[in-house]
C-alpha cells in the first residue's frame, strides 16, 4: 500500500486539480480526513502543511504534498521530486513602520517576535544579531503588532494582509511553493520506488503542458519559409504536404504567453485555418 498525503487549507484544491489531471479520481467523504481514489494501493490522507514534512521522513506516509517553508522549518530529511510551483508565496520578517528605525539601530532590548515559523525566524534573526523574544503563533500572526509583538515572520501572497495591518516588509527571507516529497526509503523500494517516480513524471508533464499550446495551420507553398523562420518549436515544427499539393500543413508547440504576438504575425505571413489546443501532457 503506497500511502499519499495531501494537504488540508488552501493548497488543497490545486493539489487535487493536479491529480486529476494526471488521471487520479479523488472522492471525499463526509467528516472524513481519509478521501478514495481510483489508484490500486494508494491510500489517501489529508493532513496539515505543518507536519506532512516530519510525517514523511518518519515512514508514517511515502509521498506528500507540502510547502518548501515547513520542509525547512521542520527540518524533515525527505527526497524534495518537484517544485509544483503552486501556491507561491514570500516568507517575509516584517514590522511596523515606527519599529524599523529600531532595528537598524541595533539596539539591545530583545524585539517581541510572533511566528508560526520557529526555526526559519531563529536562523534569520540570529544571522542579523537582533535581539529577540519569540512568541510562537498559530494563525492570524499579522494581528499581533503593535501591542503583542514588534515583529512578525509569516507569509504573503500579495502583501494585501500585510500592509492593511500596517506593516512594513524588512526582509524577504524566502520563497516557498508546493512540492511533492518522498519518504527517502520508499523512493529506494523496489515496488513504490517506480511508481512514486512516475507520478513526478506525469505530474512534470501536466505543469508543462500548463505553459504551452499546439497551434496548426495550412501554409500555402510560396509562404512556408517566411512561416517557418523564427516559429516556436519544442526541436523543430512537423510540416507535411496537403492532398493534391494545395500547400503544406504545418504543426509546432509554442508557449502561451507567445500567442498574443506570434497568432497577428503568422496570419500577416500567409498562414490560414490556424487551430489553437490546449495540450494535456507534454513529455520532452
Amino acid at each position: 500500500m503506497l500511502k499519499v498525503v495531501l494537504p488540508k487549507g488552501r493548497m488543497f484544491e490545486a493539489v487535487k486539480r493536479l491529480l486529476e489531471e494526471c488521471g487520479w479520481e479523488i472522492k471525499l467523504r463526509e467528516r472524513s480526513d481519509r478521501p478514495s481514489c481510483n489508484q490500486p494501493g494508494v491510500e489517501l490522507k489529508i493532513l496539515k502543511p505543518q507536519n506532512i514534512a516530519t510525517l514523511i521522513q518518519l515512514g508514517s506516509h511515502d509521498i506528500g504534498f507540502t510547502g518548501y517553508d515547513w520542509i525547512v522549518e521542520s527540518r524533515a530529511d525527505v527526497k524534495e521530486l518537484l517544485d509544483l510551483g503552486l501556491d507561491p508565496v514570500r516568507i517575509v520578517a516584517a514590522a511596523p513602520k515606527k519599529v524599523i528605525p529600531l532595528i537598524k539601530r541595533k539596539q539591545k532590548k530583545p524585539f517581541i517576535v510572533a511566528s508560526e515559523y520557529q526555526n526559519i525566524s531563529y536562523s534569520y534573526l540570529n544571522s542579523n544579531q537582533i535581539p529577540f523574544v519569540f512568541v510562537r503563533t498559530f494563525g492570524a500572526t499579522e494581528a499581533y503588532p503593535p501591542e503583542d509583538a514588534d515583529i512578525i515572520v509569516d507569509n504573503t501572497a500579495s502583501g494585501t494582509t500585510l500592509a492593511e495591518n500596517r506593516l512594513v516588509v524588512i526582509d524577504v527571507i524566502m520563497m516557498s511553493s508546493t512540492r511533492l516529497i518522498a519518504n527517502v526509503d520508499s523512493l529506494s523500494d523496489k515496488k513504490k520506488g517506480p511508481f512514486i517516480r512516475n507520478l513526478a513524471l506525469v505530474m512534470e508533464s501536466v505543469l508543462k503542458a500548463h505553459q504551452k499550446v499546439l497551434i496548426e495551420m495550412n501554409v500555402a507553398s510560396e509562404n512556408l519559409k517566411k512561416i517557418i523562420k523564427g516559429l516556436p518549436t519544442m526541436k523543430s515544427p512537423t510540416v507535411s504536404q496537403l492532398y493534391g499539393g494545395a500547400g503544406y500543413a504545418v504543426k509546432t508547440v509554442a508557449n502561451k504567453q507567445e500567442i498574443q504576438h506570434l497568432l497577428p504575425l503568422l496570419k500577416k505571413r500567409g498562414a490560414t485555418d490556424i487551430l489553437v489546443s490546449e495540450i494535456s501532457k507534454v513529455i520532452p
